[in-house]
This record gives structure tokens, C-alpha cells and sequence, in this order.
């Protein structure tokens, strides 16, 4: 299931742990990215806690923790190569992993139509 917030993050639920990552929307606002900045896994964020940092060629920008939980997994791979958010943010350029503290908040966040109709 995947769900989206108006700061433009997307999640992909998964029982009580969502993937988190920038939508393709946010990637292609933001243009080529040349700079991943992770939580550490352990760390625990409110909804709306500065989670990330990403700087592109025109910005930087933080990316935002969608729910509140804890982070259990972050993805090493975007910090080693940033463009893969670019290429594919809504799949390898995904950016850690949040264990829930309320898995029923999810229910509060946008959906895919209402996230289109946001952008549209």
C-alpha cells in the first residue's frame, strides 16, 4: 500500500514499517541531486521531524518524517550514488525505513489520487 504526504514524501507499508522516500514529483522539483544526508538508524522522529537532508543543483532540502517511529534501516546507497533518487525515487532511491509508533496513522495520509490532485 502506498500512501503520500503534502511534503511530498511517499511510504510503502509494510505491516508496521514504512519505506520512506521522496516522491517523483519532489525528485524532478528538486533536479539532479548531489547530496544524501541520512537519519541513523536507531533515531526516533515526531511526524513532521526533519528526517533527511537531500541538496541538489538549484537547492537544498530536508525531507521530512512522514509518522512518528523510530528508524530500523537506512539506504546506503543513495548517499554513495544520490542520482539513483533521481532515476528511481520511488523504488531504489528510497531513503530509510520507520518502524511505526501508530501504525494506525497511516490511515491520515493521502492516497495516490488525492496526492495527483495535490500536484495537479
Amino acid at each position: 500500500m502506498l500512501k503520500f504526504t503534502e511534503e511530498h514524501e511517499w511510504l510503502k507499508i509494510e505491516g508496521d514499517v514504512a519505506i520512506v522516500g521522496i516522491t517523483t514529483h519532489a525528485a524532478e522539483q528538486l533536479g539532479d541531486l548531489v547530496f544524501v544526508e541520512l537519519p541513523d538508524v536507531g533515531a526516533s522522529f515526531k511526524k513532521g521531524g526533519d528526517a533527511a537532508t537531500v541538496e541538489s543543483v538549484k537547492a537544498a532540502s530536508e525531507v521530512y518524517c512522514p509518522l512518528d517511529g523510530e528508524v530500523t534501516e537506512v539506504n546506503q546507497a543513495i548517499v554513495d550514488d544520490p542520482s539513483l533518487v533521481n532515476s528511481d525515487p520511488q523504488g531504489a532511491g528510497w531513503f530509510f525505513k520507520l518502524k511505526l509508533a501508530n501504525p494506525a496513522d497511516v490511515e491520515k495520509l493521502l492516497d495516490e489520487a488525492a496526492y495527483k490532485e495535490l500536484i495537479a
